[in-house]
């Protein structure tokens, strides 16, 4: 059976989950599973970041927002601004928010390859790095 190429398997697997619904366990079972096969589950994350831009062609955008903890809707609503005035002729945008305790405060937004990290816990990682780096002056 000759390859199918990320781009084309990402096309395939974009339209399914939105005909679907991106929740449908068998789809989510039956890629792990052709993944596993073809010992292409290296690919897993490139593969997750060309959904995503399949996705945002067919006028669906969904942006990952990792939170320290779960946030007023009025806060996920500007959150998503930017991105809505970004891609103007998007037929959804949306917000998914993950809780991740290192975020500490603050956000870090992802979408595709983009990626805007204001979350506290990346200032306290600069400022610590910048502290060691004195020391070894």
């Amino acid at each position: 059976m000759a390859k199918v190429m990320r781009h084309e398997l990402a096309k395939i697997i974009a339209n399914k989950t939105l005909q679907r619904g991106q929740s449908d366990k068998r789809l989510a079972e039956s890629i792990a599973a052709y993944l596993l096969e073809e010992s292409r589950y290296g690919e897993l994350d490139s593969l997750l970041r060309d959904v995503q831009k399949a996705w945002i062609k067919m006028g669906y955008v969904d942006v990952l927002a990792k939170v320290a903890r779960p946030l007023p809707d009025s806060v996920y609503a500007d959150l998503l601004k930017p991105f809505k005035m970004r891609y103007p002729k998007a037929n959804t945008v949306n917000l998914t928010p993950v809780i991740e305790p290192s975020i500490i405060g603050g956000a870090s937004l992802e979408l595709a390859e983009q990626r805007m990290d204001m979350s506290i816990g990346r200032r306290l990682r600069r400022f610590k790095k910048s502290i060691n780096a004195k020391e070894m002056v």
